[in-house]
């Protein structure tokens, strides 16, 4: 049986939903700030063309989720669940993006910790594929208990193969 993919999750700080096509507008007015793709592979998903294609695979994928600041309700950011490999029993999170005023760890924790203690109940092995110099979200990931496996893997990002280092988180 498939792992569901989009939960609504609360924690004390933001509260994670299914991504809907009415998170279009308030979600790009989070990623149109360059800065938040700067070290990312994807450094152009603040232009608009590249964010609505991203924004499209996102919400086709079946796993999006919207992210939003539990005190005032403003959406923040977004997540997914994606590439689920029954046979490995692991499924992939990623595609996070956070507005600025949220970078810092906190958010970033909650998040990971409910979308982990989430698919940990169905799934045995969380991988995060991050963009080999992306120096921010890989120490990000070793924040939250991330697991580096060796090697890299190329991954097609803003049009090039790029390489991915991937970290893994399982369940305990």
């Amino acid at each position: 049986m498939a792992p569901d993919r989009q939960p609504v999750l609360e924690g004390v700080l933001v509260r994670i939903r299914p991504m809907t096509e009415a998170d279009r507008e308030p979600l790009y007015a989070v990623a149109s700030d360059p800065l938040v793709w700067e070290v990312h592979p994807a450094h152009d998903r603040w232009q608009r063309p590249v964010f609505d294609a991203f924004f499209d695979a996102c919400l086709g994928s079946g796993g999006g989720l919207t992210i939003l600041d539990r005190a005032s309700g403003a959406v923040i950011g977004a997540s997914r669940y994606d590439n689920w490999v029954p046979e490995a029993d692991e499924i992939e999170i990623g595609w996070t993006y956070l507005a600025r005023a949220y970078w810092g760890g906190r958010y970033n924790r909650e998040i990971k910790a409910l979308m982990l203690a989430h698919i940990h109940r169905e799934v045995a092995t969380a991988t995060f594929m991050v963009g080999a110099d992306n120096v921010r979200s890989r120490r990000a990931m070793e924040k939250v208990g991330g697991v580096l496996r060796p090697g890299t893997l190329p991954r097609i990002t803003a049009g090039e193969n790029k390489p991915h280092v991937v970290y893994e988180i399982r369940r305990s």
